[in-house]
């Protein structure tokens, strides 16, 4: 068995420390927060009708448990998040080869994406309720158009800077464009697709959100702009608390498919 130096050791060590200092000091930071907002609320430094507090969210929270209206909320606006990712990332993955396989096509196209893509997306959604109705079609679609265009060009990008040496190589061996595709250019560009991945997801739940706002009697988004109309800030913060840790919990199940990735490549 090959024995670990003193040198080796002390490196481990030394990055054990490290995570555990930034655990602690993670842990810490947020407790802290928590309890100079509990303690504000309290004591009337702030106002608690405003700024609610974090014993008044918690609550909140366990009350519409009890009741099963908060999975209501949370599960159509994780469902309507997932839908809309799967759709980009689908679309996304083939636009970006079919502008691959086409240099004229990108060409053309090219300036039309970088445009849409440039669009303040939130602008499209009360045309898209004109277009499609008030309802979750409209809000899956809100969700796509916040992601997919970045991520056409993003991908385009990633295939487009391939190692060229490999790719001649399939020429050389009579391979055809398809081949550099399957063989050369989707292989190499995973880690790209995981990346946009990650950027995606956070991308479709904020436009999830904005369609909600307009166009939803259901989820977060609605749950948000009526506790704000009728001035239910223990819902509002509570909303944005469970929308905190729906992204993180989506974040971490994309890193935990690049790990894996990384793991058995």
């Amino acid at each position: 068995m090959h024995e670990v130096s003193a040198g080796q050791q002390q490196f481990l060590s030394n990055r054990r420390k490290h995570k555990r200092i930034v655990c602690v000091s993670r842990t810490a930071i947020l407790l802290s927060f928590l309890f100079l907002w509990e303690f504000s609320a309290n004591t009337g430094l702030i106002d608690s009708f405003i700024f609610s507090s974090p014993s008044k969210i918690a609550l909140c929270f366990w009350e519409m448990v009890l009741d099963k209206s908060i999975f209501l909320h949370v599960g159509i606006t994780l469902y309507e998040t997932i839908l809309s990712f799967l759709f980009v990332i689908f679309i996304s993955i083939v636009l970006a080869i079919l502008l691959w396989m086409s240099n004229k096509l990108s060409e053309i196209l090219d300036p039309y994406l970088v445009v849409l893509n440039s669009l303040p997306k939130s602008a499209l959604a009360p045309l898209l309720i004109v277009w499609l109705g008030a309802n979750q079609t409209t809000i899956i679609v809100a969700g796509m158009s916040v992601a997919v265009f970045g991520s056409i060009l993003n991908l385009y990008t990633a295939f487009t800077q391939v190692d060229r040496e490999k790719i001649k190589l399939v020429y050389t061996l009579h391979g055809t464009r398809f081949h550099a595709l399957s063989k050369v250019v989707l292989p190499s560009s995973i880690p790209a697709i995981i990346s946009t991945m990650k950027v995606n997801i956070g991308l479709c739940l904020v436009g999830v959100i904005i369609g909600e706002f307009l166009a939803a009697r259901e989820g977060l988004g609605y749950l948000i702009i009526y506790s704000s109309q009728v001035f239910k800030m223990d819902w509002l913060l509570m909303s944005i608390v469970l929308l905190c840790i729906m992204a993180m919990g989506l974040y971490a199940l994309i890193n935990l498919m690049e790990k894996l990735y990384a793991k058995y490549l």
